[in-house]
């Protein structure tokens, strides 16, 4: 890779900012971080921090929550968490749905699934939801989860390999989103082959909820007492972009495609739902055995009120041959965030809430809910039913 001139204030700042003499091999230092960054292990502090939420909500009697992903927090204190949140509920629907593995909860069982829509060659996900029963045997499903599991754990290795390899086509395009100079790649070069060779030491030993790409974030954010915020933030900034770069490349050839996904889950009686369609528009024009669609979600919100009258739309067309689409909002609570130093935490993630989904009680929205003839309490009954 061409060295990138510091000709301009802010290159020669990061220049300044980075230490000349950092040792390329691994460190007891470097070590220590690693291990905290892959523990999955909580102390007392974090156990309270997911135990007690900063808010209740004694005045919300129905809960909903169909898309939320424990990762690597226990299910008891996921429960004390709920009991917290919501003290005077009496209906509930609870599922969870961790990343291509299935998890359960109470009667329920759930799982966010990435597959391929071949029609319009994009990624897309599902959320799929089971009684408990209906997955004990679910051989093949739990077959192609784990396939999809590991497919989407490689990535974090094309992401390092990208880095230290380098690719240099994926570096450059970082480097001229970000203004990073040859001094902080370098920076960042480093760090990231340390990370690599820790992961080849206890890639055994360690859970396989920690081989993700926040991984690099969460190690560089243990530097800071190191190397200062300012220069972390940088390396944190050009990691961002390097990781876009691997996913817009990132083969989608080895995903299940989605109606080899929907086939599956309806031979186990499983309720379906498309999350976050924003992310994926042509979803909507697929006409997928589904029960239903997110309409709200904290990173997709801006569409609500248009995707609730547009599957209005869709269930009063006639002779539709599949049961009407059910309108769902989606908190996409990531638990594991929550289990992070404030001061380290992505503080709009961690903010996000099991069960809290405010548009339900919006009174502009809930004139369209009105329409469609929704409300939280009927998706619960209705849903539920479907499931069971």
């Amino acid at each position: 890779m061409s060295v990138v001139k510091a000709n301009c204030k802010p290159r020669m700042e990061v220049l300044s900012l980075v230490p000349q003499d950092i040792p390329e091999d691994v460190t007891e230092e470097d070590h220590d971080i690693f291990l905290k960054v892959v523990s999955i292990d909580l102390n007392e502090e974090q156990k309270q921090r997911i135990i007690q939420p900063e808010e209740s909500f004694p005045r919300q009697l129905s809960v909903l929550a169909v898309h939320w992903h424990p990762e690597f927090i226990p299910m008891e204190l996921i429960d004390q968490r709920v009991n917290n949140l919501f003290p005077n509920r009496e209906n509930e629907l609870i599922i969870p749905t961790q990343h291509n593995e299935i998890m359960s909860y109470k009667g329920f069982s759930g799982v966010e699934v990435d597959c391929l829509s071949r029609g319009f060659n994009q990624k897309v996900q599902l959320l799929l939801h089971f009684k408990n029963e209906s997955v004990e045997d679910a051989s093949m499903l739990k077959s192609m989860l784990a396939h999809t599991f590991k497919y989407r754990s490689s990535q974090l290795f094309e992401f390092i390999d990208t880095i230290i390899r380098p690719i240099e086509h994926r570096i450059e395009e970082a480097v001229k989103q970000t203004g990073a100079n040859a001094s902080l790649v370098r920076f960042v070069q480093i760090y990231v082959r340390k990370i690599s060779t820790l992961l080849d030491e206890n890639i055994l030993t360690i859970s396989p909820q920690s081989i993700k790409n926040k991984l690099l974030r969460n190690f560089f954010d243990f530097l800071r007492p190191i190397h200062g915020d300012t220069l972390i933030d940088r390396a944190q900034t050009f990691l961002t972009a390097v990781k876009q770069q691997v996913k817009a490349d990132f083969s989608l050839e080895y995903f299940f495609r989605t109606s080899e996904v929907i086939e599956e889950a309806r031979a186990l009686n499983a309720g379906i739902v498309i999350p976050h369609p924003e992310q994926f528009w042509p979803v909507l024009l697929a006409d997928y055995d589904v029960d239903g669609v997110e309409v709200w979600n904290p990173q997709s919100q801006r569409y609500t009120d248009f995707l609730i009258s547009v599957i209005r739309d869709i269930n009063k067309k006639p002779h539709r041959s599949h049961a009407p689409l059910l309108i769902f909002m989606g908190d996409d609570t990531h638990f594991g965030e929550k289990t992070r130093d404030p001061d380290k935490q992505d503080k709009l993630k961690a903010s996000r809430e099991i069960g809290v989904q405010p548009p339900w009680d919006d009174l502009n929205i809930a004139k369209e809910l009105v329409m469609s003839g929704i409300n939280r309490e009927k998706v619960i009954e209705d849903y539920r039913s479907r499931i069971g």
